[in-house]
């Protein structure tokens, strides 16, 4: 097992590289007038003065030279009034991801102010969203054209063919619009001065858990009322698929030999269930809460959008609508590293369901 993890921890540098070098070549698709954005926050519209800034920061350099720039910086000599300075900039390994004109600050900045939002309603989402769909999907299969295995198929069919957007609108009419119950954003305003306060110590930027520390359980229940309503619509969506994937894997492994073998030995069903069936038909569900997680992780655009919750997917979906290209290619590039290490997880939780896998 150890070996098996060491050697997809190596590929994870070459998987990096790979990554980077995809984004940065879509990079390459802007001008060198628009990619002087990685480095100036307004691009002058002075020709001069404009040749002199690519001519700066090398962007008429070949690609790669340009790519070994944009991954570890470069330093570029600045004369102000007869004194000469030396400055390091650019380079994504160094954090500098270059500047967002939506919202007027370095996009290092803007993800370390967005992701703690979205990771909240993701540790939030995630749970019941992978052992709702899982349960859900075993009831199903082994209930098998029974009425509750009809019941199981319908919320399925209708959650993953309704619009997200719908279902998120419908939420909030009905139970904000109609009652003020759970309110849209991620806190109330008179939360947000307290939390914005210098008595409230932001320890993790997640507020729930921050109101806990900090014995604020006043916004910590308002913090909850505020992700009632995503998480529903979250759950919802993301439920329908995850049962319909674990029902199709779950009766598909009861029908194979060593299931009937099993319970001609006498096991409990039960016991042919847990220790023999589920195991063996979790490996597409793997796969699948894999992907559930990445997805939720990146920022789910429209439930943040319709909710007014000012996590990654609203940045993004900001940026988008204002044509920002290098705000987008940022969180491309975020969204790809957290894909390469839950792959990495997922590889590794495959060899523990499944010993054989070890030994490929």
């Amino acid at each position: 097992m150890v070996n098996y993890i060491i050697r997809r921890l190596i590929a994870v540098p070459f998987l990096l590289i790979g990554v980077t070098l995809l984004i940065f070549l879509m990079l390459l698709a802007l001008t060198p007038t628009e990619r002087t954005a990685l480095y100036v926050r307004e691009i002058p519209k002075n020709d001069r003065v404009l040749a002199g800034i690519i001519k700066k920061y090398g962007l008429d350099l070949p690609w790669y030279e340009q790519y070994w720039r944009w991954l570890f910086g470069t330093t570029v000599t600045n004369t102000e009034n007869g004194v000469v300075t030396e400055e390091r900039v650019g380079g994504i390994l160094r954090g500098d991801l270059g500047y967002s004109r939506t919202a007027s600050q370095p996009v290092a900045e803007l993800l370390t102010r967005r992701f703690p939002a979205t990771l909240e309603l993701t540790l939030y989402s995630v749970i019941p969203v992978i052992a709702g769909g899982i349960l859900l999907g075993v009831i199903g299969a082994v209930k098998h054209n029974k009425p509750i295995d009809h019941i199981v198929r319908i919320f399925g069919i209708v959650g993953w063919s309704f619009p997200d957007f719908v279902f998120g609108l419908l939420l909030l009419m009905a139970f904000y619009a109609g009652t003020g119950w759970f309110p849209p954003g991620r806190v109330s305003d008179w939360a947000n001065k307290i939390i914005m306060s210098p008595e409230f110590h932001n320890y993790t930027s997640l507020i729930t858990i921050d109101a806990v520390l900090n014995l604020r359980f006043d916004i910590f229940f308002d913090a909850l009322r505020h992700l009632v309503l995503p998480v529903i619509s979250l759950a919802y969506l993301w439920w329908a698929l995850t049962l319909r994937v674990t029902r199709s894997s779950m009766l598909e492994t009861l029908r194979q030999d060593y299931i009937m073998t099993a319970r001609a030995k006498g096991l409990s069903e039960h016991a042919v269930i847990m220790q023999h069936a589920l195991p063996n038909a979790l490996m597409p569900v793997v796969t699948l809460s894999g992907g559930t997680v990445v997805g939720l992780l990146a920022g789910v655009v429209i439930i943040e959008t319709v909710f007014n919750y000012p996590g990654m997917g609203a940045a993004a979906a900001r940026a988008a609508s204002q044509l920002d290209v290098v705000t987008e290619l940022a969180f491309v590039l975020f969204n790809g590293l957290i894909l390469v290490l839950a792959n990495v997880v997922v590889d590794i939780l495959y060899a523990y369901i499944d010993p054989r896998i070890r030994l490929d």
